[in-house]
């Protein structure tokens, strides 16, 4: 759906999308292959990531809830669209270190090789964190395009049903309601 919104909510509705993107570019890749290549001299940089990360995440779910109370609808729902996707991005975090935690674990305590373990750490913890930076990489920047054009899927408006002082300018379900009407009485 698309609504009248103005450039000054514009500009607010893209914000948490830029500091989720932030996150996952900015600090997971970026940082984070910098810092790689400084870890045998200096660890203090790898150690920013997560810290960093965790700040912002907290923020942004910290602000979606500010956002329920004073802020416009359109802005408050991309709020909430970027915390539903920080809550997941953290669920993911914990998970990973959750099998790196059974992993350690398993080599202290149980005898596990060392190569049995990286494997275990890679393939179950640090690969899936990969996949899923990449792919809400992938949303945050489509919601980003979204908030710029005044849309928002009919799942979001349906979460967060729209006020009655907020303008639609073109109902997508209608439209293609109309049209496959149309089609079915020229048949």
């Amino acid at each position: 759906m698309k609504f009248e919104i103005s450039d000054d909510l514009t500009h607010k509705a893209k914000i948490p999308h830029d500091i989720f993107l932030t996150n996952l570019i900015g600090n997971h890749i970026l940082w984070f292959v910098a810092a790689l290549g400084l870890v045998r001299s200096y660890w203090q940089p790898l150690a920013l990531v997560p810290i960093v990360s965790l700040c912002l995440l907290i923020y942004t779910l910290w602000r979606a809830r500010q956002s329920r109370q004073r802020d416009p609808w359109y802005v408050m729902v991309h709020w909430q669209i970027a915390a539903e996707r920080s809550r997941f991005f953290i669920y993911m975090l914990l998970a990973a270190l959750t099998v790196a935690l059974l992993g350690w674990i398993g080599y202290s305590y149980l005898g596990m090789m060392k190569v049995a373990v990286m494997a275990l750490i890679g393939g179950v913890s640090i690969l899936p964190i990969m996949v899923t930076v990449l792919v809400l990489i992938l949303m945050e920047s489509d919601a980003l395009h979204q908030a710029t054009l005044h849309k928002l899927s009919q799942r979001v408006v349906d979460k967060y049903p729209v006020p009655d002082d907020v303008v639609v300018l073109d109902d997508e379900d209608s439209h293609q309601q109309d049209v496959s009407a149309d089609a079915g009485a020229k048949s």
